[in-house]
């Protein structure tokens, strides 16, 4: 049974001396507006997240590279492994399948044949991967015939990205490297031995989300599946640390979770997240919604 009742969360997030979310393109620097407040984007939460349930044994289809589990070297190479399996389980099924000819053989139009075609295998890849049937994925592929692909799974669990309190401020400290990345003299050192390393000195950050019945009808997620989730969410930075986010730099101070009582919600998401107010301090108010009472989780 898919989701039975709306679900809107948010979560508060401390920064301490660290980079939470680098941008590439501002030489790695800690993204922040232009204003000054600190951003991490929802691209960097739903890593965290797909991280975290990885760690609990789930099933996820677009893992990062340091941590792939089945070996695959691409997301290409997973789903091409993905459809040979659906192929096989077919043929040994001997079942009358959406994905081979038997629908050309029924004299349907090659139009439905190909959405057909489409919707099962969006339906069995949200069955295999939770990140799939809980976020949606694009499934586009480059190749001739069926080798090219372009599906698109919209998915129920939908995450803003995290903005600061207050205006951050953005600490940079040149580096130095003891030896040479390259070249190969042991007297002079080349010019890659020097570098630069930022930080948010310290930041409040909250960010929202929201899970949708009616989308959870499409992919299958479960009230099971949001608990994984609501379960993972509170040690989002458990086992993400590295040089610029050390251990213990980054916490998740509190989860505040809302869970509606049907399917179409109390309340609007947006009067949900307004109702709580976050000090720069972490500190927060909750406003009273009738009826709809927030369960506050304290961080792993």
């Amino acid at each position: 049974m898919s989701l039975t009742k709306k679900i809107d969360f948010a979560l508060i997030l401390k920064v301490t001396n660290a980079n939470p979310n680098g941008d590439p393109l501002n030489g790695n620097r800690p993204r922040a507006d232009f204003q000054g407040f600190g951003e991490m984007t929802d691209v960097c939460l739903k890593r965290k997240i797909r991280d975290r349930l990885q760690d609990e044994k789930q099933s996820i289809f677009v893992q990062a590279n340091e941590r792939k589990d089945d070996g695959m070297v691409s997301l290409k190479d997973r789903y091409d492994a993905f459809i040979k399996q659906l192929k096989e389980n077919q043929q040994n099924a001997d079942e009358t399948d959406l994905l081979g000819g038997e629908i050309g053989k029924k004299n349907k139009k090659k139009s439905t044949q190909e959405d057909l075609k489409k919707d099962e295998i969006a339906k069995r890849a949200c069955q295999k991967w939770l990140d799939v049937r809980s976020f949606g994925q694009v499934l586009a592929f480059s190749g001739k015939g069926e080798d090219g692909v372009s599906i698109a799974v919209r998915g129920p669990v939908t995450v803003h990205s995290a903005f600061s309190i207050e205006p951050i401020n953005i600490t940079s400290t040149q580096i130095t490297k003891s030896v040479n990345g390259d070249g190969d003299s042991d007297v002079k050192k080349s010019s890659d031995t020097l570098g630069m390393k930022h930080r948010v000195d310290s930041g409040i950050y909250v960010a929202f989300g929201a899970m949708s019945p009616q989308l959870a009808e499409r992919t299958g997620f479960s009230d099971a599946d949001a608990e994984t989730i609501k379960a993972v969410l509170t040690k989002l930075f458990e086992g993400d640390a590295s040089s610029a986010r050390p251990e213990g730099s980054m916490q998740v101070l509190k989860l505040i979770w809302w869970e509606h009582n049907c399917k179409a919600g109390q309340y609007s998401s947006a009067k949900v997240h307004g109702s709580l107010k976050v000090n720069a301090d972490g500190s927060y108010e909750l406003n009273n919604l009738d009826g709809l009472v927030p369960t506050e989780i304290d961080g792993f």
